[in-house]
């Protein structure tokens, strides 16, 4: 992937995936797969955050100078996601399935509005603003 929309995207479609597979356990009431589905998940959702908050968006807030701009309401979501998946993993470990799909579909809704903002604008401001960096960037985040 030469560009970071398609990288990032790409991205976000794998979290996606991780995160059924892990509804889906819980809500079959497997907790075991239930734990370890959950924790990929997390691991990978923790990764694209830091590629994005240690990478991506303070390359572009130096080249555009908007820091308080669409990397700012970014990482505001990104602590709200992270206190979700704080409040799920103590339901995994209460075995409380009702908890846990509520929160997963608390969870669905931040995601899906917060990947179409990034997928739709913010990542493709970045090809435009940062295209002469994007070859080291994605070096960068491990693409």
């Amino acid at each position: 992937m030469d560009n970071i929309s398609d990288f990032m995207t790409s991205n976000h479609h794998a979290c996606d995936e991780l995160f059924a597979s892990a509804e889906e356990s819980v809500g079959n009431g497997n907790w075991v797969k239930g734990n370890s589905d959950f924790s990929a998940f997390l691991a990978a959702m923790k990764q694209h955050f830091k590629m994005e908050e240690e990478v991506l968006f303070p390359a572009f807030d130096a080249k555009t100078g908007m820091d308080m701009g669409p990397t700012f309401v970014m990482r505001s979501e990104h602590k709200q996601m992270n206190k979700v998946f704080d409040d799920m993993l103590q339901t995994l470990a209460a075995k409380d399935s009702d908890g846990y799909l509520g929160l997963s579909e608390t969870l669905l809704m931040l995601m899906q509005q917060h990947n179409m903002k990034e997928e739709q604008m913010l990542y493709r401001m970045m090809d435009q603003h940062l295209a002469a960096e994007t070859p080291t960037l994605l070096k960068q985040i491990g693409a």
